[in-house]
């Protein structure tokens, strides 16, 4: 269609209004491909049952534009599938917007790093901020001006909070040199080869070696192999490599993903966490212990000049601690790569990830990897638990953070989740029942006879139970948000949410993500989200659920009855087949509305971990 096409198509799926909002008719034959479209460019804000809310920001189309969409091809877009012809201000909106990024760019000249402005105007406007002006050295020329070394972060954050986001071709420093190769067959003896997305992710992240790249993110879903992007990353390099993970257990499944598929022997990677701290070739460290604070310093920040390192990796990049964006601002002459299923930071820092790390180098949608095999074909559901009287008084008393929690630990859950777990352990699946409260996970885990899981349990025993369930002797597990990321359980297949923390949508996606690995036997997953009926908890659901409804999954919302008895809602439970597919578990009946997929707006998170 040419550009300002005229005319109303009722046929198509979605409203671009000139506020820069989209709404989305999730009932649309072409909903999938619309939606597909949509997340390269815009930001799902509300996700109600029948129509979404998409918002197009300047990071959306920066990241956009950094992974190689250009502007003809944004606008192409939104006009195949709008209803009305695109609004005037927004097509010169997406148009001057897109083009802001590549105006400013990062250069090395003569071992001096210089900013250099397409046009000297605009660096004469930058220089009238004194945000950006006191990251800058001498005026080289009218386009050009130097830039103190370690300055180098600090001035792109500078850059992109005045709407000028910095292209950075500066290069970056090769680090000491680390022979380093992918096996053909694990140490086990197993066959290994890169899946050809992992291929092309780290092949987007280091664009050829040259100075566009080795830098930026990689978004991929939980059990999609985000490590495997990280070892062919590494490869690529050549090089000793630092690698951030979010606790103890993550650190241990890399170091084992390492020895087991790369050529690497075990003296050349270390561990540096609260028990360990061996620093080697390639060593492998969590977030906690960087940012472990003694009389106000940060004693463990040395390890980032320990070695030339010629790689940093962030895993679970979206939880990158506040600390360290400072200190990832003077790391900018490193390679770094960040891994993660989710942009979504709740803390709204996705201009730091996008400035300190890089852009969005590589994405692909949930729905299109489990339409391929990679993942797992997941159901979502969301039961509306009851509240009895006695404890309905209590909340409608309570102030409104205590409500919340309230209606998170009503305890009618335990009796769903209990027979959850037992009809769905009868099948022979491996079940994690998880919450955000320590006392909520303790009384399940102690109603059901299994073990609990909790920021509490020592490091040894979290391992060892980890072990057991996934080797089968352990069919159910209770835990607390210490599983929630980072934690690789191949066969799960179900997960039962008792309880969340607010309306954390990145804490969702990764706990679906527990359960998204492809099952030996072929089954698929299934979510449960255990709701309070008629409190401030779906509210906070609904917000969680949002990212998921982005990637295209919708939770069926069924409702529990009060006693744990009543009519069966799809006839009597019949055993797996091979395919999979499962009837809905007695005693929930389908709730009046049918389903929905996420909904709500943005919240501030809790920090630590509720007890």
């Amino acid at each position: 269609m040419a550009e300002g096409g005229s005319g109303y198509h009722p046929e198509r799926p979605l409203i671009l209004q000139s506020d820069r909002s989209v709404l989305l008719e999730v009932n649309h034959p072409e909903f999938e491909a619309a939606r597909d479209f949509l997340s390269r460019i815009a930001e799902l804000e509300r996700s109600p049952e029948y129509v979404h809310t998409y918002r197009i920001s300047s990071l959306s189309l920066w990241n956009a534009a950094a992974a190689g969409l250009g502007v003809d091809e944004v606008l192409r877009g939104l006009e195949r599938y709008s209803k009305f012809p695109l609004p005037e201000n927004v097509r010169v909106d997406v148009r001057e917007t897109m083009a802001r990024y590549g105006r400013l760019k990062l250069l090395r000249e003569a071992g001096r790093l210089l900013l250099e402005a397409d046009d000297p105007l605009l660096l004469d406007e930058l220089l009238g901020q004194a945000r950006v002006k006191e990251q800058l050295g001498a005026r080289v020329d009218p386009r050009r001006v130097e830039v103190p070394e370690a300055a180098r972060g600090f001035l792109k954050q500078a850059l992109l909070r005045s709407g000028f986001p910095v292209v950075d071709l500066a290069g970056h420093r090769p680090g000491e040199r680390l022979d380093l190769r992918l096996r053909s067959s694990t140490r086990s003896g197993r066959p290994f080869a890169l899946r050809p997305y992992q291929e092309a992710a780290a092949d987007a992240f280091w664009a050829g070696g040259g100075p566009q790249g080795g830098s930026g993110v990689v978004v991929l879903p939980c059990g999609a192999g985000k490590t495997m992007v990280g070892l062919a990353v590494m490869e690529r390099a050549q090089a000793r490599t630092l690698v951030l993970c979010t606790h103890t257990t993550a650190v241990r499944q890399w170091i084992q993903e390492i020895l087991d598929k790369t050529t690497l022997p075990p003296e050349a990677v270390g561990e540096y966490t609260a028990d360990r701290k061996a620093i080697r070739p390639v060593t492998v460290a969590t977030y906690s212990i960087l940012t472990e604070r003694r009389q106000g310093d940060y004693p463990h920040f040395a390890l980032f000049d320990a070695q030339d390192w010629g790689l940093i990796i962030y895993d679970e990049v979206h939880l990158l601690p506040a600390p360290l964006f400072r200190l990832t601002a003077g790391l900018q002459a490193r390679r770094r790569l960040g891994l993660t299923a989710t942009l979504v930071r709740e803390d709204g820092r996705e201009d730091d990830v996008f400035s300190l790390i890089g852009p969005k180098r590589f994405d692909l949608p949930w729905k299109e990897l489990e339409r391929q095999g990679w993942i797992a074909t997941a159901e979502c559901v969301e039961i509306r638990v009851p509240v009895e009287r006695a404890w309905r008084e209590r909340y409608a008393l309570a102030e409104p953070r205590e409500q919340f929690r309230l209606a998170s630990e009503n305890p009618l859950k335990a009796d769903l989740a209990q027979q959850l777990v037992e009809e769905h352990v009868a099948r022979g699946d491996r079940v994690l029942v998880i919450g955000a409260y320590v006392g909520q996970v303790d009384e399940v885990a102690r109603r059901l006879g299994i073990p609990a899981l909790t920021g509490r349990t020592a490091q040894r025993r979290r391992e060892r139970l980890f072990d057991d369930f996934r080797q089968g002797r352990l069919p159910a597990l209770a835990v607390s948000r210490v599983a929630s990321f980072s934690v690789d359980l191949p066969e799960a297949s179900v997960a039962i949410e008792l309880s969340g923390v607010f309306g954390s949508r990145q804490e969702e996606a990764q706990r679906l993500g527990r359960i998204l690995r492809p099952k030996r036997d072929g089954r698929s997953a299934r979510f449960y989200a255990l709701v309070s009926h008629e409190t401030v908890e779906q509210e906070f659901a609904a917000r969680r659920q949002r990212f998921l409804a982005e990637q295209g999954y919708r939770y069926r919302i069924l409702r529990a009855e009060a006693a744990g008895a009543g009519e069966e809602a799809d006839g009597p439970v019949p055993p797996v087949t091979p395919a999979g597919e499962r009837e809905p578990l007695p005693r929930l009946l389908p709730f009046p509305g049918g389903g929905r997929a996420g909904g709500g707006a943005g919240e501030r998170r809790p920090r630590g971990e509720p007890r």
